[in-house]
């Protein structure tokens, strides 16, 4: 999957409702987690319900160079949001090596997944 047709994939599926809120700007952790809570505006109505073959062609992107960092950012919470071992797996290997300006979004995302998959 590429980064258009992954865009193109959260457009075809339409999107969540989400509730509102803000965060004070606090710092670049803070600023981090303010980022991480509203992208989750990004998640489709069936973000829970991606296939093994979608999780793994989503999941590469993470480890291309030339993907930018708000896919990454969406790629990073719609994984995080999948009750999938596999999912699981792809941001703990993501978080080994994450890319510089997404440390602190991926500990996020492997957090929300570890939630998920208690």
């Amino acid at each position: 999957m590429t980064e258009k047709e992954f865009w193109q994939f959260l457009e075809q599926r339409g999107k969540t409702s989400m509730t509102s809120g803000y965060t004070i700007t606090g710092g670049v952790a803070m600023d981090a987690v303010g980022e991480y809570l509203g992208g989750h505006a990004l998640l489709p109505k069936d973000y829970d319900n991606l296939t093994k073959e979608e999780i793994k062609e989503i999941g590469e992107l993470l480890f291309q160079k030339n993907v930018g960092q708000k896919t990454k950012e969406a790629v990073l919470i719609l994984l995080a949001h999948q009750v999938s071992e596999q999912a699981l797996a792809i941001l703990k290997r993501y978080n080994l090596n994450p890319d510089k300006g997404l440390i602190i979004f991926a500990e996020l995302a492997l957090d929300e997944s570890l939630m998920w998959n208690e």
